[in-house]
């Protein structure tokens, strides 16, 4: 009886059955608590441009939406300490910022969905989260990539044997290994950046996505929200809702493919079998059974979560790739598919710094590793110095393998010093992508937080 009672409330579907409501709504009243600062953001800006557009009777004074903005601003405060929740029968984050708004401000509240669908209220929602998102995502993955390049900095030039296959190949460093590592990590900027662009794009005035007969200034509210340009054909701006969230995803998977990789690593160089690494004890685990056990458990679902983000990119895809033009109530799932996606890569990023900078290396393990095989292809080349054609070198040593001797590792890394090799690592090069990165997304957090500052005066 209170469930009917419920949606008898509900703004929008007055009618709806109880059961058909609940499925519909979903993980909305859960996930939208993350949107509703955005949200917040997105009306005040949406207010603000009510109040300014060229009308002979306005439908939201200057004053009127100095009201509003200020009671947004009371929103935000009181929904993060939970004096205001998103309830059932609002459905959503945007149904119950305008409830909430009504109930304080009355006639005025009902006026805020002027000119709006839920669909670019949405989107821009979704969108302003996302910038947030891979911002911050940016910043950690800077910071991991900064610890590897620690490690690599403290290792320094300790011999480490380079495998293919696994099978040992060719000397190489741990300094060499760990920052192979953070430039594979520092170029998956290239497409968070990608997404970014995307996300940078502001949907608000296309309605449900054909416009709206009113003289909504959609470039005013693109400068309010700080995005980079609107998004220019209404239709197109809500065909983009969901194409956005699966180009997050895809970048995600793709960081997560590499951080995986990174894990796997680290558990093999620090099974007893290798031993180059130490993992720090106090992010390992132990076993209910055999008390000898320091597990590397946590690196372990690194790979978990990395099958997860591509489980989710694969879910993205797949929701959007038969839909046709227009919006479809299919859409409404693509918000907890990115959500989560961005929420595992984040605690990712920050766990691996973590184990990173707890990571050492036992030098002594890493020499003793070496074996007269893996010098083959610098005997090979040294042949090749003294005059020997490339591939009569490589078959003389072929065929006399088990006449190679064992070399010094320390002297067969120093041999090498082209660029990228083992004495050719510039750390002043990764210091500076480090820099930039970290520089550039607090940068433009902080003009994201200033836009939002600036509509709802936040303190």
């Amino acid at each position: 009886m209170k469930r009917k009672q419920a949606v008898k409330r509900t703004i929008t579907d007055n009618t709806v059955d109880p059961d058909i409501l609940a499925y519909t709504v979903g993980d909305d009243v859960t996930l939208d608590r993350q949107l509703v600062v955005w949200d917040c953001m997105g009306t005040a800006a949406h207010v603000t441009m009510l109040s300014e557009m060229k009308l002979k009777k306005p439908v939201v004074t200057k004053a009127e939406a100095a009201d509003v903005r200020k009671a947004l601003a009371k929103v935000v405060d009181d929904f993060s300490k939970g004096r205001c929740e998103i309830r059932e029968d609002d459905q959503d984050v945007h149904m119950a910022v305008e409830r909430v708004l009504t109930e304080r401000l009355g006639d005025l509240g009902k006026k805020i969905h002027t000119g709006r669908s839920r669909n670019d209220q949405v989107a821009v929602d979704v969108r302003l989260d996302m910038k947030f998102q891979i911002l911050e995502a940016e910043r950690e993955l800077s910071a991991l990539a900064s610890a590897l390049c620690r490690f690599g900095g403290r290792s320094g030039p300790v011999p480490l044997v380079g495998r293919t296959h696994l099978q040992p190949a060719m000397p190489s460093t741990v300094e060499m290994w760990a920052t192979g590592h953070a430039e594979m990590i520092l170029d998956q900027l290239e497409n968070m950046e990608a997404a970014y662009r995307l996300a940078d794009l502001n949907p608000l005035g296309s309605a449900a996505g054909y416009g709206v007969p009113l003289p909504l200034d959609r470039g005013r509210t693109t400068e309010l929200l700080g995005f980079s340009r609107t998004v220019h054909n209404c239709f197109g701006a809500s065909m983009a809702r969901g194409e956005c969230e699966a180009s997050l995803l895809s970048a995600l998977a793709q960081l997560m493919a590499v951080l995986s990789r990174l894990a796997e690593d680290l558990i093999l160089f620090s099974m007893p079998e290798f031993g180059y690494f130490r993992l720090p004890r106090e992010y390992c685990t132990g076993s209910s059974i055999m008390p000898q056990k320091f597990n590397p458990d946590v690196l372990e679902l690194v790979r978990s979560k990395a099958a997860q983000v591509l489980g989710l990119q694969t879910a993205a895809i797949s929701l959007l790739h038969a839909m046709p033009g227009g919006y479809n109530r299919d859409l409404q799932d693509c918000k907890g598919l990115y959500m989560k996606g961005a929420a595992i890569v984040r605690t990712t990023l920050r766990i691996l710094a973590k184990v990173v900078d707890g990571v050492s290396a036992d030098a002594e393990k890493c020499r003793a590793a070496f074996t007269p095989g893996v010098f083959a292809t610098d005997v090979a080349l040294r042949k090749v110095a003294r005059g020997t054609p490339w591939r009569d070198a490589y078959h003389d040593v072929r065929d006399n393998l088990g006449q190679l001797d064992s070399e010094d590792p320390d002297d067969a890394v120093k041999a090498k010093n082209h660029e990228g090799t083992c004495g050719g690592i510039d750390m002043k090069l990764y210091g500076a992508r480090i820099e930039s990165a970290a520089k550039s997304a607090k940068t433009r957090l902080g003009k994201l937080m200033d836009s939002l500052h600036a509509l709802l005066k936040l303190g």
